[in-house]
């Protein structure tokens, strides 16, 4: 599985990207607002920072909008992902794009008929909101699983980048279903990490290492 960090912090994201784990970049909107910058600002320190795809969100709702805003986007570097809705404007517009030979992440996917239309406009991913399902009484796993059975039988190319992602059991859930990618806000990826047995074996570790009185270095 791919791990993209879901944020427009550019420090956090050169954090995680020394790490090794960190494969590519989600941005929105609102995201981008939070940081103060100039969205074509921001989007081109991410991707001089990430050498994976940075998904960068069109504005409009248009297909016309769309595609001038995705020809600027997709000029700033070429590892810009245009990220479009799930509407029919945005699945005309993905088509068109990845035509091109542009990458697109349709977003705002909440049902596997949505996920099917992606995958037939020629997604490069498709963003099904998992939390936001939970949310609402709905069951996110559910629908990667069905989403992922669909992809399988017909071996779309499309990948499935889970999004809305909560906690770790959403990556864990999602791993085990073969999701392709997960997203995840920085707390969340770093919280991967996190287990009071690791803590608790290194804390004993060190304190007989300590006893025998030896460096390495």
């Amino acid at each position: 599985m791919k791990f993209f960090v879901d944020t427009a912090d550019t420090a956090e994201i050169k954090s995680l990207a020394s790490s090794g784990l960190l494969d590519g970049v989600t941005t929105n909107p609102s995201l981008v607002a939070k940081t103060g910058k100039k969205f074509t600002e921001i989007i081109r320190e991410i991707c001089a920072i990430v050498a994976g795809p940075v998904s960068a969100e069109v504005a409009a709702t248009d297909y016309d909008g769309m595609m001038r805003e995705a020809y600027v986007l997709r000029e700033i570097a070429k590892n810009v992902t245009i990220k479009v809705p799930l509407t029919p404007d945005g699945l005309r517009a993905c088509n068109r794009l990845t035509g091109d030979g542009t990458m697109v992440n349709v977003t705002l996917c909440f049902s596997a008929a949505q996920a099917l239309l992606a995958a037939k406009a020629g997604a490069s991913f498709v963003s099904p909101f998992v939390g936001r399902l939970d949310d609402v009484g709905e069951s996110g796993m559910a629908l990667i699983a069905d989403i992922m059975q669909i992809y399988n039988a017909y071996h779309f190319k499309t990948e499935v980048l889970v999004a809305s992602v909560r906690s770790p059991m959403h990556v864990v859930e999602a791993a085990k279903l073969g999701a392709h990618v997960a997203t995840l806000p920085p707390p969340v990826l770093r919280s991967l990490f996190n287990h009071p047995l690791t803590d608790k074996g290194l804390a004993a570790f060190l304190a007989d290492w300590g006893k025998t009185g030896q460096t390495i270095a």
